[in-house]
């Protein structure tokens, strides 16, 4: 670990207590989710980011499996998307591994003041998961188009609906998370009233 990182987090550990200490919930939500994102984000590398990329390869994988409209190369990390006449080869990368909005939003809802730890806990389970699947999604959805349409529709496929799927996915998960929760029942209770129904 890095000298900085390690400063950072003692720097970043003593204002969470002073805040703690003078009952600013506001700015100790604030300091404490930032400071989280920052501290996951800048440990995360070099491990997590292989280890989150390997992971969207693979899911990835079961798309070509189900339609062999690409190639997965698992060493490089590189899908290569056959079509008519213009393939396209595709880096999975930092960028693409989902890593950043995972680190995100598990920062938030650690220092989210309206669960208890064991929400906290699901919810942040429950966010990996579903920002993985949906990156997995966005992903298939870019060599569908690409499959079909010709390399020229990479930069769309990729850059705008790729995206545009991928963020408006995310915004439902947050709504559902931080606002739907408070209004109603939520993930974490329907799944707990559906366990004990199950036993």
């Amino acid at each position: 670990m890095k000298i900085s990182i390690l400063i950072g987090t003692v720097v970043w550990l003593y204002a969470l207590s002073v805040l703690k200490r003078a009952r600013l919930s506001a700015y100790f939500f604030i300091v404490g989710s930032a400071g989280l994102f920052f501290i996951l984000s800048a440990i995360s590398r070099p491990y997590w980011v292989w280890f989150f990329t390997h992971a969207v390869i693979h899911g990835v994988a079961l798309f070509h499996d189900l339609t062999g409209w690409c190639t997965i190369m698992y060493n490089t990390g590189l899908v290569y998307i056959t079509n008519g006449a213009n393939p396209v080869i595709m880096s999975i990368d930092y960028e693409c591994s989902g890593i950043i909005e995972t680190c995100a939003f598990v920062a938030l809802v650690v220092f989210f003041p309206m669960y208890q730890r064991k929400e906290k806990v699901f919810y942040a389970l429950f966010g990996l998961v579903y920002i993985y699947a949906i990156n997995v999604i966005r992903l298939c959805l870019v060599i569908i188009i690409v499959h079909f349409g010709g390399g020229q529709t990479f930069f769309i496929a990729h850059s705008i609906v790729g995206r545009l799927v991928f963020y408006v996915l995310v915004i439902a998960l947050y709504y559902n998370v931080f606002t739907y929760s408070q209004l109603a029942h939520g993930i974490y209770r329907e799944f707990i009233d559906w366990r004990q129904d199950k036993l």
